[in-house]
């Protein structure tokens, strides 16, 4: 079978190793534009097995489909796809194109789908292999794999230690079923439908009169990506690595209660958060007690007040 796998970062590596390994014939791979002098890890595998590499701004500009049809591939396989890609491209190969997505979709379509439920506080997700047409996130199931997201689960850990190796697996059962000619095609049920957008900055801001719980879903949500924001003195700090310790704290909101050799206690409405690693503006990621080193933080201190 000749595959075009569409993809990129260590997820589409992976999946490229997964097909070598099974005797696939990868025909070509498209990754998106080199950042900077950062080298795309599938990109690097593909031009070690020396399988033609293909990149460029916009997987829909005309360019892109005469050179893709030249591959005559059976199948597309996309494993971590940001950019839009046509119909043109999506059913030119007899047996179609296969998608991942890290959500039970119809819930949670589009670019943010892990944010989006450790956010809201759910304690289950999933992956979702699809048949991918116009619509984002909307064409048929193939199959589906359900997760637990543990109560300290974040973005991270979710995707790399569940849905990153549940999904690669996925993938390759999905491969099976299209190379026998029995996947299937389940509609998806519109009226269970959720979209959300790319959590953005502006998304995570953090309400520390919010319950705590609720902030602490908001900080786990948004790590690594895009990181929970707060202030302190006006300035923006970023919170990541964190822990929920619920109890009643007769403190006001948002106000450094207590600092210890694991980082800073901040009040929240039924609770504290301990937070214990952070990001100032311009500036990397620090642990906590370095931050409050370097700013002369104190207990009684607030975050959040932007004046």
């Amino acid at each position: 079978m000749r595959i075009v796998l569409i993809g990129q970062a260590a997820f589409g590596q992976r999946m490229l190793e997964e097909l070598l390994k099974r005797g696939e014939k990868v025909v070509g791979v498209y990754v998106p534009p080199d950042e900077g002098v950062r080298v795309d890890p599938l990109k690097e595998l593909a031009q070690k097995e020396s399988i033609p590499v293909f990149q460029s701004k916009r997987m829909r500009d005309p360019e892109v489909y005469e050179e893709y049809a030249k591959l005559q591939p059976d199948l597309n396989i996309m494993a971590f796809v940001t950019d839009i890609v046509p119909e043109s491209i999506l059913k030119y190969p007899r047996l179609g194109t296969i998608q991942y997505h890290p959500s039970l979709l119809p819930k949670h379509r589009g670019g943010s789908a892990i944010n989006w439920p450790i956010i809201n506080g759910e304690t289950k997700t999933g992956l979702t292999i699809f048949w991918p047409d116009k619509g984002i996130d909307t064409g048929p199931i193939l199959l589906q794999k359900e997760v637990d997201i543990s109560p300290d689960d974040t973005v991270g850990s979710l995707y790399f230690n569940k849905l990153f190796p549940l999904g690669v697996d996925a993938l390759m059962e999905a491969l099976d079923l299209v190379e026998k000619g029995i996947g299937p095609r389940i509609p998806q049920d519109e009226s269970q439908a959720t979209y959300e957008g790319l959590c953005s900055e502006g998304d995570v801001i953090i309400d520390w009169s919010q319950p705590a719980s609720k902030v602490y879903n908001l900080i786990r949500g948004a790590n690594p990506q895009p990181g929970a924001t707060t202030y302190f003195r006006s300035k923006k700090l970023k919170i990541f690595d964190s822990e929920l310790r619920p109890g009643l704290i007769n403190k006001p909101v948002g106000e450094i209660i207590e600092i210890t050799e694991q980082g800073l206690l901040v009040a929240a409405r039924g609770g504290t958060i301990l937070v214990k690693r952070v990001q100032p503006e311009i500036s990397p990621k620090i642990m906590s007690l370095d931050y409050m080193k370097s700013v002369d933080l104190k207990v009684g201190d607030r975050l959040g007040k932007i004046a």
